[in-house]
């Protein structure tokens, strides 16, 4: 699993990247956690908003930070 946090590096995306490896530590899931912060590649996935989140190339969440039960759920 590949998963992608995309944002420029704000205090929000910094707060979805924790949450993400959290999730992913508690689900005890095999994943590659990858922070992206080119503004061209975000834009890339029709991102335009900040913080997002790509879970194997499907956008999950796009401009919040999404609830540790919400990455978890990605994973099924």
């Amino acid at each position: 699993m590949k998963i992608k946090v995309l944002g420029p590096g704000c205090p929000k995306c910094h707060q979805a990247e924790s949450i993400v490896k959290e999730a992913v530590s508690e689900a005890g899931v095999k994943a590659s956690i990858e922070k992206i912060t080119d503004v061209m590649e975000i834009a890339g996935y029709g991102v335009f908003g900040t913080p997002a989140v790509v879970v194997d190339g499907d956008v999950k969440s796009v401009g919040k930070i999404p609830s540790k039960e919400d990455v978890k759920s990605w994973f099924s």
